[in-house]
């Protein structure tokens, strides 16, 4: 299949982005790495009078980290800065991402094929916002925030926010998603990420990943979000409260499936039933909570 016939624009500078933004508005779509908007203009699902290639735009593919050196030493938690156009590749083998934040990096290995991490961005795959998105979901999952550019300014979007529905996210027609900041997942906070998928590297029908910080033993804080259950990844924090102030156990973790099985509202389509989703997220969230439970040196679920 091919597209439809569009302007081909190379920015090099964020202004210069914001600028042929502002110029041509809602029939314009960025170029990053292409790995969503060259299917789907393929597919005529878009068809942009304008695409602009912002792949040479200066300083949007850094990686950065703030406060994790005093982190080590205190309990206050660093961040992971990211540019949209980190690679997804760039992500899952960074040493500072594995350090700073292991969940991410494990999150961004099961995206597609190596082809497909190679060229894919973090902005591409947060401004696409598909439902079953691995970097969305991490992105909720921790409260990120995601940062935007237009031509008053900046802004910063939490992501609670930001993932507005289906295919659809809080930025503006003349808006460029610059990059997005997580918080560090320190090394006494266990995280647990699972996905199922028919084969490697196909869309995910569900996935599922938890934190849990720990305070000798009994679990301070817990996060559990879930992808392919709804139009966008969500908390569930009426799970979450199920888990706080006792250590994890086996009665626990079937209160929490139950939970999740009685709250989530998935829809039936060609992948998967609404009652197979259903499942499969109770499923995979008590794996995901094993797997952060196991990672904060307590041993399995009592």
């Amino acid at each position: 299949m091919k597209p439809p016939a569009f302007d081909y624009l190379r920015a090099n500078s964020v202004d210069e982005v914001i600028d042929l933004l502002r110029e041509h508005g809602p029939d314009a779509k960025l170029l990053a790495g292409g790995q969503s908007l060259v299917p789907m203009l393929n597919f005529r699902l878009l068809r942009p009078s304008v695409v602009i290639d912002i792949n040479r735009v200066p300083d949007l593919d850094r990686i950065s980290l703030t406060g994790h050196e005093a982190s080590v030493a205190d309990s206050t938690a660093g961040a992971l800065h990211l540019g949209t156009l980190v690679r997804h590749h760039t992500l899952e083998s960074s040493l500072e991402v594995r350090r700073c934040n292991p969940l991410l990096a494990a999150a961004a290995a099961e995206i597609g094929h190596l082809a497909i991490r190679n060229r894919g961005t973090i902005g591409g795959s947060l401004a696409h916002n598909d439902p079953v998105g691995e970097l969305p979901l991490i992105a909720v999952l921790l409260d990120a925030n995601l940062h935007l550019r237009n031509p008053a300014g900046e802004r910063s979007v939490p992501a609670s926010q930001f993932f507005v529905s289906l295919l659809e996210t809080d930025i503006g027609d003349e808006e460029l998603l610059t990059g997005a900041t997580f918080p560090e997942v320190r090394s006494d906070t266990g995280w647990g990420f699972e996905e199922l998928s028919r084969r490697t590297g196909d869309f995910a029908i569900v996935a599922a990943a938890a934190t849990l910080e720990l305070d000798g033993g009994i679990v301070r804080q817990a996060r559990i979000a879930i992808a392919g259950v709804g139009d966008v990844a969500q908390r569930f924090e009426q799970a979450e409260e199920l888990l706080q102030g006792g250590a994890l156990t086996r009665e626990q973790l079937a209160a929490v499936r139950d939970s999740i099985e009685q709250s989530c509202t998935p829809t039936s389509d060609v992948h998967a039933s609404a009652d197979y989703r259903r499942h499969a997220a109770g499923v995979l969230t008590c794996r995901a909570l094993e797997a952060a439970w196991s990672r904060t040196e307590t041993g399995a679920p009592s």
